[in-house]
C-alpha cells in the first residue's frame, strides 16, 4: 500500500547547531540554488572545511521548501554499507515490521512526499551511498538528497559543490575586517578566553595564523582552543616552526584517499603534539568508539596500568577543553563525540602503536557484558532505563556487531546478536536484528545456550513481523541446538511455535503449543519473554475466537507476572488486548482505560507498531461511543503513525476490519466532508500532541457509567 503525503507533515529532524557558523553566505547561496536546479547535490573537499556544517545550515534555510521536511541521516558511525537503509529509516523513524527490503520500504514510504534528505560523510561509503540514492531518486520523483563526501558519488545528475577554505587576508595584508578566516579565529577565541578582544593583539600574528592554517575551519578552531595557553603571537611562530615537520609526522597515512590538506595534517599534528602524553594515548584509543560514548565506556575500554582508571575524567575534560572532543550534556548524563577527522588521526596513532586490534576487542568485550546485563535486566523494573541507554549505545553496538563479523568469530558474533534480542525486539529494530543474526548465525557456531538464544531471538523477530514460516524454522532450530534437558530451549521452542500457529490462524496448535507455558505461569523460574509471549498468543486466540472472558483472565495473570517484576512492554502489550476484549464485550468505557494505560507506556518506549494499534482502538471506542469526530481525528492520527510503520494493524484480518468498520461508521454518521475535515487534523497534528489528545479524559461522554 502506497501511502501519499496528505496536508502537513513533520519538519524534520535536523540537529540544532552548537556553534555559530561563521562566514559562508555565498556558498549557502550556492547550495540553496544548487539544490533547486538538481535532485542530488554534493558538496565535496578536504576534510575539516566545514562540510557538514554548510550542508547543515543550507538545509535548514531549505526546509520551509519541502513539505516532507528535511532530514538529517550521519553516516560516520556506520561501516557496514548494507545497513545505509536501515539507517536511513532511523532517522526518517521509519519502523517497518514487514520482510520486505528496506530500500523499498523507503521508495513507498517517502513516495508523494516532498523531502530533502541530508547524509552526511559518505566518503567511506561511497559505492552503497551512489547504489542507494539512485534508487531512491528514481523511485522518488519529489526527492532531493543533499550529501557531503570528500569524493562525488558519481551518480547521473549529480551537482557537485566544491567547498573552498575561507576567506584569508592576502600576504603582507593586516586584517581590517571582511575575511571569514580571521573572523572565526575571533569567535571562537573569546569562546575560548572570555574578553579576548582581536584589537588587543598582533594582527600580523593573526593573520600570519590563519594564512598558515590557510582557512581550514577545523585547523583554526584546534588553534583557538591552545589560546588558553598560549598568545597568539607564540601560536604563530610555534606553527611556523612545527609546519614542515609535523606535515610528515601526523600518523596518518601519506596515501589517504584523498589526501589530507597539508594545513589540516599539521594542524592537528601541531595540537596533538601539544597534548599531554597520557592525552595523547586516550585521543587514540576513544577512536575506536562509534558515535558518542560515555565515560563510564571509556574507563572500561580504555584504562590500563598506562592509563589509570581514575584519570580518565580529568582526560576527557582536558581533551574537550582542547576541542578534540565534544561534550554533549544529555538527560542520560555527560557523553563525548569526536568529529571524524581527529578519529581518523586517532585511528591512525592507535594503528601506528599496534594497540589497535587489542582495543576494538576491548570495545567488543564491553559492549558484550552491556548487552548481557540487558538482556538480565529487560523484563524488570529498569526496563525504560535499559532502553535509554541501549538506545543510546546504537552506533556502538553496530561498531561492536561489525567488529566480530569482520573477523568472521561466529561464537562471539552469535553471542552477540543473540544478547541483543531483547534490543532488537524491544525497542523497535526488528529488520536490523535480522539482518544481523543472520549474518551471525551463517558463521556458524556450537549448540549450545548462546545458539539457542540467537535462534530464539531470530525467531522473536520474525513472528514480529508475521513471518510464520521463519518463526516455525526458528523453533525446530532451537530444538536441535539446545542440550539435553534445556528449559528454557524448550520455552522458547514452545513460544515460537505457539506464535507461528497464531500468525497462520491455526488457532488450535496455538493453544495447544502455549499450554504448557500457560499452567507454569506461576512457577518459580525467572519471568522470560517466552512466557509472556505464550500468554499473548493464548489471549489473542481466545478473543478470535470470542472467548472474551476466557482471554479476560489469561490478560489478568499476564498483567500481574509483569506487576511483579516491574515490566511494563509486554504489560502495555497486554493491556492493549485487554482493551480489544473489553470492546468486543461492549465495555466501551473499560475499553479506553485499557487502551489508554497502553498508550503511556507505549510513548514511554516509543513503540510506534504498539502506538498505532492503540490509537486505532480508542478511535473504536469513540466511535462506539457515538463521539463520531474523536473517532475520525483519531483515525487520522493512527493513519499517520502506521504510515512509518509499513503494515497498517500488521494486516491481521480482525484489526483491519475493526479499523474499516469504524471508517464507516464515522463517516456515515459526519457525511464525507466534516469527516474529512476530523481526519486531516488528526493526520496532520504533531503526534506527540495527537497522543496527548487521545490521552484526554473522556468521563461523562461514556456510557456504562464512565470510568474516566
Amino acid at each position: 500500500m502506497a501511502i501519499t503525503m496528505a496536508g502537513k507533515w513533520q519538519a524534520g529532524n535536523l540537529p540544532a547547531e552548537l556553534t555559530s557558523l561563521i562566514g559562508r553566505r555565498v556558498e549557502l547561496e550556492q547550495v540553496r540554488r544548487s539544490c533547486r536546479r538538481s535532485r542530488l547535490v554534493t558538496l565535496t573537499g578536504v576534510g575539516g572545511v566545514g562540510k557538514s556544517r554548510l550542508a547543515l545550515r543550507a538545509a535548514a534555510e531549505l526546509r520551509p521548501e519541502f513539505g516532507g521536511g528535511a532530514w538529517f541521516v550521519e553516516l560516520s558511525p556506520l561501516d557496514d554499507g548494507s545497513l545505509l537503509p536501515h539507517a536511513i529509516a532511523e532517522a526518517l523513524r521509519l519502523t517497518d515490521q514487514t520482510t520486505r527490503p528496506m530500500i523499498e520500504v523507503l521508495a513507498e514510504h517517502l513516495s508523494g512526499r516532498e523531502v530533502l534528505l541530508v547524509l552526511d560523510t559518505c566518503e567511506h561509503l561511497v559505492a552503497d551511498c551512489a547504489e542507494t540514492v539512485e534508487i531512491l531518486l528514481n523511485s522518488v520523483p519529489d526527492l532531493r538528497v543533499l550529501t557531503t563526501s570528500r569524493r562525488p558519488l558519481d551518480v547521473p545528475g549529480e551537482l557537485v559543490v566544491v567547498v573552498d577554505p575561507l576567506p584569508i587576508p592576502p600576504e603582507g595584508a593586516t586584517w581590517t575586517g571582511g575575511h571569514d578566516a580571521v573572523s572565526l579565529l575571533a569567535v571562537r577565541a573569546a569562546e575560548t578566553v572570555p574578553g579576548f578582544e582581536l584589537a588587543d593583539h598582533d594582527q600580523e600574528a593573526v593573520v600570519r595564523l590563519c594564512r598558515r592554517l590557510e582557512g581550514i575551519p577545523l585547523a583554526i578552531e584546534l588553534a583557538a582552543a591552545r589560546l588558553r595557553e598560549l598568545p597568539i603571537e607564540r601560536l604563530a611562530d610555534r606553527l611556523d616552526d612545527r609546519f614542515a615537520t609535523l606535515g610528515d609526522e601526523s600518523g596518518l597515512a601519506a596515501d589517504a584517499d584523498p589526501p589530507w590538506h597539508q594545513a589540516l595534517r599539521t594542524a592537528v599534528g601541531w595540537s596533538h603534539e601539544l597534548c599531554e602524553p597520557a592525552e595523547r594515548l586516550l585521543w587514540a584509543r576513544v577512536s575506536v568508539f562509534a558515535g558518542d560514548f560515555d565515560a563510564e565506556a571509556v574507563r572500561k575500554v580504555c584504562s590500563d596500568e598506562r592509563l589509570p582508571e581514575s584519570d580518565i575524567g580529568l582526560l576527557l575534560d582536558a581533551l574537550a577543553d582542547e576541542s578534540i572532543l565534544t561534550w554533549l550534556p544529555t538527560g542520560a548524563g555527560e557523553r563525548y563525540r569526536m568529529l571524524d577527522t581527529l578519529r581518523e588521526y586517532g585511528a591512525g596513532w592507535l594503528r601506528g602503536l599496534g594497540e589497535e586490534e587489542r582495543f576494538r576487542q576491548r570495545h567488543f568485550e564491553h559492549y558484550l557484558a552491556l548487552a548481557a546485563r540487558g538482556a538480565a535486566g529487560w523484563v524488570g523494573p529498569g526496563q525504560t532505563a535499559w532502553y535509554d541507554r541501549m538506545v543510546g549505545e546504537h552506533d556502538n553496538l553496530r561498531a561492536a556487531m561489525e567488529f566480530a563479523l569482520n573477523r568472521r568469530d561466529g561464537a562471539a558474533a552469535v553471542e552477540l546478536a543473540g544478547s541483543l534480542g531483547f534490543f532488537w525486539y524491544g525497542c523497535g529494530y526488528a529488520k536490523e536484528g535480522r539482518h544481523f543474526l543472520g549474518q551471525a548465525l551463517a558463521l556458524g557456531a556450537k549448540p549450545g545456550r548462546p545458539m539457542v538464544q540467537a535462534l530464539w531471538s531470530d525467531g522473536l523477530l520474525a513472528a514480529t513481523q508475521g513471518d510464520a514460516d521463519d518463526t516455525e524454522a526458528r523453533a525446530d532450530d532451537c530444538a536441535a541446538a539446545a542440550d539435553p534437558g534445556d528449559a528454557y530451549a524448550e520455552m522458547c521452542v514452545q513460544a515460537l511455535r505457539a506464535s507461528a500457529g497464531l500468525i497462520r490462524g491455526d488457532l488450535l496448535r496455538a493453544m495447544a503449543q502455549s499450554e504448557s507455558l500457560y499452567l507454569a505461569r506461576w512457577s518459580d523460574e525467572p519471568l522470560t519473554l517466552a512466557k509472556l509471549l505464550a500468554l499473548m498468543v493464548r489471549a489473542v486466540s481466545h478473543i478470535a475466537e470470542a472467548q472474551v472472558d476466557d482471554a479476560i483472565a489469561v490478560l489478568d495473570d499476564l498483567r500481574a507476572l509483569c506487576d511483579q517484576r516491574g515490566e511494563q512492554s509486554m504489560r502495555s502489550h497486554g493491556d492493549l488486548l485487554r482493551g480489544q476484549a473489553e470492546l468486543a464485550a461492549g465495555r466501551v468505557a473499560a475499553a479506553v482505560v485499557y487502551g489508554q494505560e497502553a498508550l503511556r507506556t507505549k510513548q514511554r518506549l516509543h513503540d510506534s507498531f504498539g502506538i498505532g494499534l492503540t490509537v486505532d482502538l480508542l478511535a473504536q471506542a469513540a466511535g462506539a461511543a457515538g463521539r463520531a469526530v474523536r473517532a475520525a481525528r483519531l483515525l487520522g492520527l493512527a493513519e499517520r503513525i502506521w504510515s512509518t510503520n509499513g503494515r497498517a494493524q500488521a494486516d491481521v484480518p480482525t484489526w483491519v476490519a475493526a479499523r474499516k468498520a469504524c471508517e464507516r461508521q464515522s463517516r456515515e454518521t459526519l457525511g464525507d466532508n466534516a469527516y474529512h475535515v476530523a481526519f486531516q487534523t488528526g493526520f496532520d497534528s504533531d503526534i506527540d500532541a495527537g497522543i496527548a489528545f487521545a490521552l484526554e479524559p473522556e468521563g461523562e461522554d461514556l456510557p456504562n457509567g464512565g470510568l474516566l
